[in-house]
């Protein structure tokens, strides 16, 4: 096992862990304790997190079971670390710690709403997962609270994943898509995944067999991007906005779920043009554009815990 630190001094911009890790962005993640998505501290806290990294390409082709903390302020902390390999690439690529986050948040707009959602959660950064997770947790994630989407990605992993090890302690990776698509219905309906259970079986069945690779929408225009995951099983423009936003680096990707719905009625009504297309560009415009994705996460993380 390896072990090192990263100083939040070092990274353009503050560093807020738990804010980045349960904000409903990744349900990839648990926390140590048991209490992933049950309380929030200001400023963060310095609870172990826990994952195993999938292979994403270009940074690992392995599975990385993988510990991080962070110890003191969002400016002057320090980010603990303890993996099989060097963590400094694999949390600086899943964590977006290459952001200048200073810079992304003076290029925003001057909206008093988002005044509030960042200084309230100052820190937090935007996620990279890989791909296929992220895919099938937001498959999962159609009605349902964080807690209970989490829930189905810890039972996914625990029951389907294969077992990892570090320090002596077990952790499961994400099930592979052959693994998934292996599965009944009814088993993945045991897990609670409910109507989304032959969502998430056709869409490993497509991954698996090489009918079609979310990655592919790298490198396309971001709406012909949002266009070509919606080929999955499940997957409309706001679980598709999710995979591009939150997996794939379209900072400028704004699913309008309810809470960013009620955002626009409550704050926006002229943004509401609708339909999804329309009303997405607008929204994306009064969010600043191209990085109006930090801008909803911002926006939809502070409403969903009280803040106004």
């Amino acid at each position: 096992m390896e072990r090192g630190a990263i100083d939040v001094a070092d990274l353009s911009g503050p560093f807020d862990l738990q804010a980045t890790v349960e904000s409903g962005q990744s349900y990839l993640w648990n926390r140590a304790d048991g209490r992933t998505y049950e309380e929030l501290h200001a400023h963060g806290g310095d609870e172990w997190y826990e994952t195993v990294v999938s292979p994403i390409p270009g940074v690992t082709d392995e599975r990385v079971p993988l510990r991080v903390r962070q110890v003191g302020g969002v400016r002057d902390g320090t980010i603990e670390w303890e993996a099989s390999t060097d963590a400094v690439p694999l949390l600086t690529h899943l964590l977006r710690l290459d952001d200048d986050l200073d810079a992304i948040r003076d290029s925003m707009p001057n909206l008093s709403l988002l005044d509030r959602a960042y200084d309230r959660y100052e820190g937090m950064r935007l996620v990279r997962d890989p791909t296929f997770p992220c895919l099938v947790s937001f498959i999962c994630s159609a009605q349902m609270r964080v807690a209970r989407i989490h829930g189905m990605q810890r039972r996914l992993r625990e029951t389907y994943g294969d077992a990892v090890e570090l320090d002596g302690e077990t952790y499961h990776a994400f099930p592979t898509p052959e693994g998934l698509a292996a599965r009944s219905e009814s088993d993945l309906r045991d897990l609670s995944l409910g109507y989304r259970a032959p969502y998430v079986r056709r869409t490993a069945e497509m991954v698996a067999s090489g009918e079609a690779d979310p990655r592919e929408a790298l490198g396309l225009p971001y709406e012909e991007a949002r266009e070509s995951l919606t080929r999955f099983i499940g997957v409309g423009d706001k679980v598709a906005d999710c995979v591009a936003l939150f997996s794939l680096g379209f900072l400028e990707a704004v699913p309008l779920d309810t809470w960013i719905h009620t955002t626009i009625e409550e704050y926006y009504p002229d943004c509401d043009r609708g339909s999804y297309a329309e009303t997405s560009r607008a929204i994306r415009e009064r969010f600043g554009g191209e990085h109006a994705g930090y801008a909803q996460t911002y926006v939809f993380h502070h409403l969903r815990a009280g803040g106004e």
